[in-house]
């Protein structure tokens, strides 16, 4: 079981799920994930999806925990990519580089999430799903990072930094004992080796 953590450094995130209709598809490697797109994200190097259920973390914040998890076809690892809080961006619009994001988890509502709380079985900073619908704060926004600028596409490699503390997300291949069977647990990170925070993009298409 890995431990997936928020990290100083760049992250890649494998991206699988499915997209609004609308969105354009001319070719694989051109499809474009735009604000409301259903998503899975995958860390590359470990093949994990970031996941989470409705299960509360025993110590440090109480939040919802966040895991990594090796089933492809879990249900309770699709995210919605909904736009910052405040944000004038529509449903549909194309997502460029840069762009601060959200990350709504479709079964339980709640956000991806993480503050200055420590994890606690890795010590590192605790990632967390917290709020709903109508509860959401800046914890929750993420800067978008793509590797060649651009907008968000399928394969892409990404890393997502978390504004609040400046981490970002990232995974390595360390095992912790009491973590839930089967997944590994996402955490931030401040000095991360480069090969545990690449992440990148990929959505199969659900017609």
């Amino acid at each position: 079981m890995e431990c997936l953590l928020l990290a100083s450094a760049a992250i890649a995130l494998l991206l699988l799920g499915l997209i609004p209709a609308g969105v354009s598809n001319a070719d694989d490697n051109g499809i474009e994930i735009a604000y409301g797109s259903v998503i899975k994200l995958m860390h590359e190097r470990t093949k994990f999806r970031l996941h989470s259920h409705d299960i509360l973390y025993g110590s440090g914040s109480g939040q919802q925990s966040v895991t990594g998890y090796p089933d492809v076809d879990d249900a309770s690892s699709y995210w919605i990519v909904k736009p910052q809080l405040d944000s004038s961006a529509k449903q549909g619009d194309a997502i460029p580089s840069g762009s601060i994001i959200r990350l709504q988890h479709m079964t339980t509502r709640r956000w991806l999430h993480s503050h200055v709380y420590a994890s606690p079985i890795s010590g590192n900073l605790e990632v967390s799903c917290f709020g709903g619908d109508d509860e959401s704060n800046t914890g929750d926004h993420w800067q978008l990072d793509i590797e060649g600028n651009g907008t968000w596409k399928r394969n892409q490699r990404i890393k997502l930094r978390h504004i609040d503390t400046g981490a970002y997300l990232h995974s390595h291949k360390h095992r912790y004992k009491g973590s839930v069977e089967g997944s590994r647990r996402y955490t931030k990170f401040w000095m991360p080796k480069s090969q545990f925070v690449n992440f990148k993009v990929h959505i199969p298409i659900i017609k």
